[in-house]
């Protein structure tokens, strides 16, 4: 989709159930939100993914430059006002990473968790930065091709159809847009900045990354309170590409629900943001004595156990529920999670098809009723 951000027209892709946690994936410099493809393909299973193409990258407009990282940081949490998105979880890789401090530093309060990938507090020389903005304002990206690409991926990885994808994205910059970006790097020290940060964060980088080499992982690390660092084996700058697998299985690990918090924390999170907070607020407030313990144990178990593992996405849990309930007559349940579908991104035509199946396999009695309860649901919801 496109959308309006302070008057820049950008490009964004969002994957994942409309109520699941969001996550802002910010990509690098040179390169397009598709340098996310591998690792949005598995945690749209359990997140609101949101891929932006960076102002003078991908399908986004370019504008004259230079740049400065707070105003492309300005331009994300744009993205993030445009779709109605309060705090999400936030993603960086090498500029990305850079922009991706800069807006926890600017609005704290709207980052749940921080992870920067092959990024650091600054990127000396200065004038590099400069050289390469002017070289490509003079001379178009295939003057920086070979040196850039040498140093996203490893020797080994340089005849790889991942390596060739990147050199594709590169050679579509908008050369404005990587000088402007260049120079945006060129000017940028987060280093007070970032150490001012009191947020859950991982630092990613690559063992053979000498853009933004392990040492800088290491500064970075030190710099913001309470970080964790992970080396990536046989990668370079680009390891989402190069080492899609690693890079996806240490997201997943960190801004898993139950990586940090307890099974109830977890559960409940998950029964919010699935059933709505609303929903779950009225129900807490009219537990008793006597269901206390119940309901402990279902968000313990069934929300926090269950709904929190990444083997299926929360939009199949879904599935697999109403077809369920609907199977098993339960009414009650099944209006809940009919109206749950808002949230969990299952369509009409999606719930259709499960009771045509539960029609076939549970029995028509079953389906007929599930489908008049279906239509009432949806009917209340659409005027709600």
């Amino acid at each position: 989709m496109f959308i309006d951000v302070h008057g820049l027209n950008v490009h964004v892709q969002v994957d994942g159930p409309p109520g699941a946690e969001p996550l802002l994936l910010l990509h690098s410099l040179g390169t397009s939100l598709h340098v996310w493809d591998e690792q949005a393909r598995v945690l749209a299973r359990q997140f609101r993914v949101i891929r932006p193409d960076m102002r003078g990258h991908g399908l986004s407009a370019t504008t004259p430059g230079p740049y400065a990282i707070d105003a492309l940081a300005r331009d994300a949490l744009g993205v993030l006002d445009a779709l109605g998105v309060e705090r999400a979880h936030v993603a960086g890789i090498s500029i990305g990473g850079l922009i991706a401090q800069s807006l926890a530093a600017q609005a704290p309060g709207r980052v749940m968790r921080l992870a920067l990938v092959d990024t650091a507090l600054a990127l000396p020389p200065a004038q590099g930065w400069r050289d390469r903005a002017a070289l490509v304002r003079a001379e178009g990206m295939r003057a920086v091709e070979e040196a850039v690409i040498a140093r996203w991926v490893t020797p080994a990885s340089l005849s790889s159809p991942g390596a060739a994808g990147l050199r594709a994205m590169l050679l579509r910059t908008d050369p404005e847009g990587y000088a402007a970006c260049a120079e945006a790097i060129a000017a940028a020290d987060l280093t007070d900045s970032s150490r001012a940060l009191r947020l859950r964060t991982l630092v990613l980088v690559g063992d053979g990354d000498m853009a933004t080499p392990v040492a800088s992982a290491e500064a970075l690390r030190d710099a913001i309170p309470g970080a964790v660092l992970h080396v990536i084996a046989d990668a370079a700058h680009i390891p989402t590409v190069e080492r899609p697998e690693a890079v996806t299985a240490l997201l997943q690990g960190f801004l898993s629900p139950d990586a940090v918090t307890d099974p109830f924390e977890a559960g409940m999170a998950v029964r919010k943001a699935v059933l709505g907070a609303a929903h779950v607020e009225r129900a807490a407030a009219g537990i008793t004595a006597l269901d206390a313990p119940f309901q402990d144990h279902i968000t313990r178990a069934v929300w926090g156990g269950i709904w929190t593992r990444p083997g299926l996405p929360r939009h199949t849990r879904s599935l697999l529920t109403l077809a369920m309930m609907a199977a098993l007559g339960r009414e009650g349940e099944f209006v809940l999670h009919v109206r749950a579908t808002r949230n969990t991104g299952v369509t009409p035509e999606e719930l259709s098809e499960v009771l045509l199946q539960v029609g076939a396999y549970a029995g028509v009695p079953a389906a007929n009723h599930a489908l008049k309860l279906a239509k009432q649901t949806l009917e209340e919801m659409a005027k709600s």
